[in-house]
């Protein structure tokens, strides 16, 4: 396909150390990605939000994820569903670490370590689902090509597609500022020096700069803001954002450009709080977006009207309508569960556009019936909360809040979920052992929603030491003070090490006291405990 007009490009020369062998292809390989998990991802959030829409969303049964990572998405949801997932990530270490998880689990998933060009000529089954989480800002036109074919000839028809990439215009003052890092860290950096040292330096030099007030900052006053938060981040998260040779944020219609040769049509926002406008924008802001007609220049405008950064969107290859009878069915057959403790859901929404309280008439009761982490359908709660005096909408609109919000999740048909429990014991029981040692995996798999819900180190190793017969909170506390203590670790407290072992044995203790109280019910309601 011919090349789209780009909007914003900055012209860059790879950095020597970035194009460091042929095969990444300018991409960093020297450090591992993080061990993000991508719920968007999960095929029961693309249902929701497609029926949410008004939109017909196919059965999915192959889905495939391109550029994985570390695979922990893809496996989750492998070893959580009845899909079957095929991948690939070009990096040797993370697809050898993906494919170990795929053992471990059982789960069937068939991972590769092939650049796009390779995978893509595979034969490979045609899929209802593809996705790719934060792959496409940070690649090449060539591999985007690659990749819009694959997905025209892979994906079926009426088969959907989960991208997520850099957006304008929000991205058009800070990237000057990322150019000006990159530029450092191959001119000034070190030479042998390796990739975090060169972001260390790039980082000081920009902050030096920005501290001398340059005309660029003060023209620009919250480049300065978002500098600082980048500070913040892991060293990993900035290798792979910042420091690639490619990087390109899109405005949507050069996006829609680019996958109109798949025959792809923008469905919907995958981050489900977009579609509450009233969270997201004035009553001014929605009057002027209806005012226009065509999907792809609406979504460019509201764009604008927030200064989107990131998207993560849904497209399908034949949107087929539903009629509000047949949506409003498909609603009330959708099933759901807390995962939140009850009294610690704040009715506070944090969008691009600031922060919204949620009205607590309309969504304590919702909480209130949901606080003991049964899976009921949205008809049962429809015929309780009616009784409240709430309005359809407003049940609708309260379950998409608290869904996107992670404090509801769908649940998934219980034969399915029952056939789904062997692998997701399998594959939570190795990302507990490997929590002995590191907390870079913080999710563990739920055959209830077919997914993953985020489980912290020490409650992962709670979760182990109760597996293997430790009854009692001290018991879960003394067992994981074992393990930090062979390892030479001690916990932090208020940003201070604990020294003694009197003191990290007591911290521990009351961390596994708090997690039977709150967390074990959650965890138990959705069989991973």
């Amino acid at each position: 396909m011919l090349n789209p007009l780009t909007y914003l490009r900055v012209p860059f020369r790879a950095p020597s150390f970035l194009n460091m062998s042929q095969w990444n292809e300018g991409y960093i390989s020297d450090i591992g990605y993080t061990y993000g998990y991508y719920a968007e991802l999960n095929q029961l959030r693309a249902k929701l939000s497609f029926i949410n829409s008004g939109l017909t969303c196919p059965e999915i049964t192959n889905a495939c994820e391109l550029g994985f990572g570390q695979g922990v998405s893809t496996n989750i949801h492998s070893s959580a569903s009845n899909v079957s997932w095929f991948g690939t990530d070009f990096n040797p270490s993370q697809a050898s670490f993906a494919q170990e998880l795929a053992r471990m689990s059982g789960s069937g998933a068939q991972l590769f370590d092939d650049a796009f060009s390779k995978f893509c000529s595979r034969e490979l089954p045609d899929f209802d689902y593809i996705g790719l989480h934060g792959i496409w800002s940070w690649i090449s036109d060539e591999n985007r090509e690659i990749i819009v074919d694959f997905i025209q000839r892979k994906l079926k028809v009426g088969g959907v597609l989960y991208i997520s990439y850099n957006t304008l215009p929000g991205w058009s003052a800070f990237a000057p500022i990322r150019h000006l890092m990159t530029q450092h860290a191959q001119i000034e950096g070190a030479d042998g020096a390796g990739i975090v040292s060169r972001i260390n330096g790039a980082i000081d030099f920009t902050d030096k700069l920005l501290a001398v007030n340059p005309a660029y900052a003060r023209a620009n006053p919250q480049t300065t803001d978002r500098f600082e938060k980048l500070k913040g981040h892991n060293r990993q998260y900035l290798a792979h954002e910042y420091f690639n040779a490619d990087w390109e944020p899109m405005h949507f219609s050069e996006m829609s450009k680019w996958l109109s040769g798949a025959k792809l049509s923008f469905a919907c926002s995958a981050n489900l709080i977009d579609s509450v406008e009233a969270v997201n924008l004035t009553k001014e802001q929605v009057a002027f977006l209806k005012g226009i007609t065509d999907v792809n220049f609406r979504e460019t405008v509201r764009d604008f009207m927030v200064n989107q950064q990131f998207r993560k969107d849904y497209w399908v290859k034949g949107p087929r309508k539903i009629n509000p009878i047949h949506q409003a069915a498909a609603l009330r057959g959708i099933r759901l569960l807390l995962t939140s403790q009850a009294d610690g859901v704040a009715l506070k929404v944090n969008t691009l556009s600031g922060e919204a309280s949620l009205s607590e008439a309309v969504y304590k009761p919702l909480i209130d019936l949901m606080s003991d982490h049964k899976v009921r359908f949205v008809a049962q709660l429809e015929e309780h909360l009616v009784k409240q005096g709430l309005t359809w909408p407003q049940i609708i609109q309260a379950v998409v809040v608290m869904v996107s919000l992670g404090h509801l999740a769908i649940a998934q048909d219980e034969g399915i979920a029952s056939k789904r429990l062997k692998s997701t014991q399998a594959l939570n029981t190795h990302l507990m052992e490997l929590a002995r040692s590191s907390g870079d995996i913080a999710y563990l798999a739920s055959p209830v929603t077919g997914g993953g819900h985020a489980v912290p180190r020490f409650q992962q190793i709670f979760l182990l030491a109760r597996q293997q017969g430790h009854k009692t909170p001290a018991q879960w506390a003394e067992f994981a003070w074992m393990w930090l203590k062979a390892q030479g670790q001690m916990l932090l407290k208020d940003g201070q090490p604990l020294k003694t072992e009197e003191e990290n044995l007591a911290e521990l203790k009351a961390q596994a006291i708090d997690f039977e109280a709150k967390h074990l019910p959650i965890l138990k309601a959705l069989h991973i405990a």
